[in-house]
């Protein structure tokens, strides 16, 4: 890749990681005002999206996020097709790794999408639920609901995961360290632990909830991280508590990318 490229790049990526982290703020800050009954709502990307759209300068706002988005997705399909990160690695290890970038980069590419439909006020209140679609379809092929309790075991493992990456805080492998002050070392080590553990839990309440559609054959039981907020919110009688501390966990996560945006190490070449 041209030095050139290269800085443009890392340059999309570190938007992308503000614009993500924009998202996920605004997906928690929601979910935190419900759990305290002031007003807020359990929502996903998309309805953060929507909430941003209605602020004011939101469609402004939005279609910042939107270039931003668009810039995270471009950033992993480079690491998904030359994982400039791991130049060395080989075996399952680099092949599953990319597959995962792309998945994501996929992913962020439908919420850019949203974001743009947004801005373009072709998206009605009809959407319905997105998760809910892609369950059915990969439950009508032969063997799908193992194919949807597999989706969901895999869901679960990634929760796991994002646990481990809290407890061991893998995070700060990937950051420019010698450039933060000690304090600022501490502080995105502490959101990060909270961030990675709350997306931990959503992870692994949505793979629940899809093994049991597969249990069931029922792809209604399927649920988005809506669907995960509000299962947190249900749980009586703590449930305004479980809801409001994944909440702040979201929070954390999406200060903990802007902190991504700003000290990570990106290195397109």
């Amino acid at each position: 890749m041209q030095p050139k490229t290269a800085e443009w790049v890392e340059r999309s990526a570190r938007l992308g990681y503000a614009a993500k982290g924009f998202v996920y703020i605004t997906v928690g800050i929601l979910a935190t005002l419900a759990a305290f009954n002031l007003g807020g709502e359990t929502t996903n990307s998309s309805g953060a999206l929507q909430a941003i759209a209605r602020q004011p300068f939101g469609q402004i706002l939005l279609a910042i996020v939107a270039i931003g988005l668009a810039g995270y997705v471009l950033w992993r399909f480079v690491q998904a097709i030359q994982d400039p990160e791991h130049p060395n690695s080989h075996g399952a290890e680099a092949i599953f790794r990319r597959l995962g970038y792309g998945l994501n980069g996929l992913v962020y590419a439908g919420v850019a999408y949203t974001a743009v439909q947004i801005l373009a006020k072709a998206q009605g209140s009809a959407e319905g639920n997105s998760t809910q679609l892609w369950t059915a379809r990969l439950m009508a092929q032969p063997f799908g609901q193992w194919l949807v309790g597999t989706v969901g075991a895999f869901t679960i493992g990634f929760g796991f995961y994002y646990f481990y990456r809290a407890v061991k805080t893998k995070f700060r492998e990937k950051l420019k360290l010698h450039r933060m002050s000690q304090a600022e070392q501490t502080w995105a080590t502490r959101l990060g632990v909270l961030g990675m553990a709350a997306r931990g839990v959503v992870f692994v309440i949505i793979g629940a909830f899809l093994i049991q559609a597969a249990r069931q054959a029922d792809p209604s039981e399927a649920k988005s991280s809506e669907g995960a907020l509000q299962a947190l919110q249900q749980n009586d009688p703590w449930g305004g508590v479980l809801l409001g501390v994944v909440a702040l966990g979201l929070v954390a996560y999406g200060i903990q990318l802007l902190v991504q945006a700003r000290y990570r190490r990106i290195d397109p070449t």
